[in-house]
């Protein structure tokens, strides 16, 4: 009967018997290592990561979530970094910018104070305002094709 093991991210990578079965004995090995902790080692890490789930910006919130799925927006600046400038939209641009630096200041107005907020949202502008640029440049380095269209 074989072991079916699913690795998040790595689809089909432990079904390999011969990787099942080291990571088993790794986890077998290093088990009562960690589990065996004691003292102020064990006491600082529970604390620190017992803060980090308990911060009111923590992974229990939306906080922390709404920011790390935010990231996409900022990907989807950098693939627009690759589509001609003349296909680039003014309006859409235009909206991203102003809306990142507007939240880069609500981000840190508000209680708790989200820093990964700020940041995300501060490349979302800077994501709008480099395509605005380059379609500036475009259209400044190519009038006629601002006549055309």
């Amino acid at each position: 009967m074989r072991h079916q093991v699913l690795a998040l991210g790595v689809p089909g990578y432990f079904r390999n018997p011969d990787r099942s079965r080291f990571l088993l004995l790794t986890l077998c090995f290093f088990s009562p290592i960690i589990l065996n902790m004691s003292g102020a080692a064990a006491s600082a890490g529970a604390s620190k990561f017992t803060a980090f789930m308990n911060h009111p910006a923590g992974p229990k919130t939306v906080f922390f979530w709404a920011p790390l799925m935010k990231w996409c927006l900022v990907a989807a600046g950098l693939k627009d970094l690759t589509r001609p400038a003349d296909k680039l939209s003014v309006s859409q641009n235009t909206a991203l910018a102003a809306t990142g630096f507007i939240w880069v200041r609500y981000s840190l107005v508000i209680t708790p104070i989200n820093y990964s907020l700020a940041a995300v949202n501060f490349f979302v502008g800077l994501s709008g305002l480099s395509q605005l640029g380059r379609i500036a440049h475009y259209r400044m380095t190519h009038p006629e094709a601002q006549r055309s269209s």
